[in-house]
């Protein structure tokens, strides 16, 4: 599967591609931990096992922690790799399942999905510094853990730029349309964290860009899996005159995408291209601000498998294609091209360092 762009191509290395996969078969073992194991492909072999803890919401998200999934199954098809899931009801359960998986002699990397594992990992990779770890989305200074964040806010502002060019002209494709009477964008977060919050600042930045009268109301479900939330914040900014809604929710945002299929209006994806992993609204997702979570994982894992995992920071902006701005499968090619080059130049100078886009929102 080839993902589309209208900015450049999104895939990196051998990740490209990947989309929002989901698990299979689990077998739990009590503790949230799948002890399978998955096996290991036919054509390549390898004695290395993994741990993957993810965040909160689970697998099935069709974003986030779909993306984790996504990056491990590619190496376990290209590397021949074993790994095992974890998957936390909250970020209590964090803790148990990092030390589990780092006390385990079969265990030759631990991957930690989100923000909420930062604090437990400080402790535990100190405890078990002979281990291996990667973090995604927060940082912990140390020699056996490899960090991973990205710059949010500046794919987040192409996302909020697209928006903006769309919100200002007569455009109707799909199941959606929008309404010129005045020019508004929404955004919907998941929890109200600093996190969140570079996305939310990045896409008013990129709506500003295209119009600086817009209006751009945000509001935040103060969860990741409650889309029945999602779908009424989304509602009554669409009612209210919004053209398009950006979602940084989780799976929260299945309920802003059945919210613009009710409305006639567009809707932006996060983390995965949705427009396939959500599939039953690509006629409403114009767009996905995509974060490449699986190449995070991907490459932490191919670092391990060829000796050459290090600590340390790893940050991915959209020079590095560590984010992008993926137009949706529905959408591609009937963008107008004014908009598809306005949005090029935005992001070029995004690159050049001619654009500083935000990352809070007191430095609009």
């Amino acid at each position: 599967m080839q993902r589309r762009t209208f900015l450049t191509t999104v895939g990196v290395g051998a990740t490209a591609g990947l989309a929002g996969c989901l698990v299979g078969d689990d077998d739990d073992d009590g503790n949230g931990v799948d002890d399978t194991g998955n096996g290991e492909d036919d054509d390549v072999d390898s004695d290395i096992t993994v741990g993957i803890i993810y965040s909160t919401g689970g697998l099935g998200d069709e974003s986030f922690n779909d993306m984790a999934f996504a990056g491990i199954e590619q190496a376990e098809e290209d590397f021949g790799i074993s790994y095992q899931n974890a998957e936390p009801d909250e970020p209590a359960d964090m803790n148990d399942m990092q030390r589990q998986f780092a006390s385990d002699e079969d265990i030759d990397l631990v991957c930690c999905i989100g923000f909420d594992h930062e604090t437990d990992l400080e402790e535990n990779a100190a405890e078990y510094d002979d281990q291996r770890f990667a973090l995604v989305d927060a940082v912990v200074e140390a020699d056996n853990v490899a960090n991973y964040t990205f710059r949010e806010h500046e794919g987040s502002f192409q996302a909020g730029h697209l928006a903006g060019l769309l919100s200002t002209m007569d455009y109707a494709h799909g199941a959606g349309e929008t309404d010129t009477d005045e020019a508004r964008v929404g955004f919907v977060g998941g929890e109200e964290i600093a996190l969140i919050e570079r996305f939310e600042a990045g896409y008013i930045a990129g709506a500003q860009h295209a119009d600086d009268g817009i209006e751009t109301p945000s509001a935040y479900a103060g969860s990741w899996n409650d889309p029945s939330t999602g779908q009424e914040i989304a509602t009554g900014m669409y009612d209210d005159g919004a053209d398009v809604v950006f979602h940084a929710a989780g799976g929260t945002g299945g309920g802003v995408f059945e919210a613009a299929q009710s409305a006639g209006r567009f809707a932006i994806g996060v983390d995965d291209d949705q427009s396939i992993s959500a599939d039953e609204f690509s006629d409403v997702i114009v767009a996905s601000m995509v974060k490449r979570v699986d190449t995070a994982v991907y490459e932490s894992i191919e670092a391990v498998v060829n000796d050459e995992f290090e600590g340390g920071m790893n940050d991915l902006g959209l020079e590095d294609e560590g984010v992008g701005a993926t137009i949706g499968q529905d959408f591609e090619g009937d963008l107008p091209e004014e908009v598809v080059d306005a949005l090029e130049d935005s992001r070029q100078a995004i690159i050049d360092g001619e654009i500083d886009v935000p990352d809070n929102l007191d430095d609009l």
